[in-house]
């Protein structure tokens, strides 16, 4: 790997970096972070974070990005509900693996995401990477989802969304936000080995 390559990436990335960007970079890690940790402040400042990338995605023409952050934005909302009112007899809603219904259901919901998705992009905006876009909103669609009903397997969704966004981003020049999925990448797989282990132990 072409590590001078990747520093002169970052460079340029802090160089050309607006306060938005910064701010949004912010509070998507802390909102990673503390998804990995079950901890409520997963919603509002995942919330902050995903109403500034709606902007950001708009500019950039990012439009599957776009609708996807506004989506991410309705479901910390319900997620937010759904994580401080637990069945009752409960302290909070466990982790829990999803039945094989549950993976039916999201491959289908990602399925279905991702051929809309790609052909409204490709006959209804001047996107230049409809797929790609169309790949990352589809899978994070359903990694949100599952999020929100404390799903293991919401991180098996987010890290695919994580990888491909890396490329992605750093293609459209938002080299830091590129550098932020990398490193959401990382988290991502950590706090698959961190739920792992609390579903184990509930």
């Amino acid at each position: 790997m072409d590590f001078q390559f990747l520093l002169d990436g970052f460079r340029e990335g802090l160089a050309a970096m607006t306060w938005l960007e910064a701010f949004a970079v912010f509070f998507g890690i802390a909102s990673v972070f503390y998804s990995m940790r079950e901890n409520i402040w997963v919603y509002p400042t995942g919330i902050i974070s995903t109403l500034i990338y709606v902007w950001i995605c708009f500019q950039y023409k990012l439009y599957a990005d776009m609708g996807i952050n506004a989506y991410y934005f309705s479901m910390s909302i319900f997620g937010w509900y759904v994580w401080t009112h637990p069945k009752e007899g409960k302290e909070q809603l466990p982790v829990t693996w999803l039945k094989a219904s549950g993976w039916a259901i999201s491959l289908g919901i990602f399925a279905v995401s991702y051929i809309i998705l790609v052909y409204v992009l490709v006959n209804f905006t001047d996107s230049d990477v409809p797929y790609w876009d169309s790949f990352t909103t589809a899978s994070a669609f359903v990694g949100m989802w599952l999020m929100a009903k404390k799903k293991v397997e919401n991180w098996i969704f987010w890290i695919l969304t994580d990888f491909v966004a890396v490329p992605l981003y750093f293609y459209k020049g938002l080299i830091l936000t590129s550098f932020q999925y990398l490193f959401f990448t990382v988290l991502a797989i950590m706090g698959l080995i961190a739920w792992i282990k609390s579903a184990k132990e509930k």
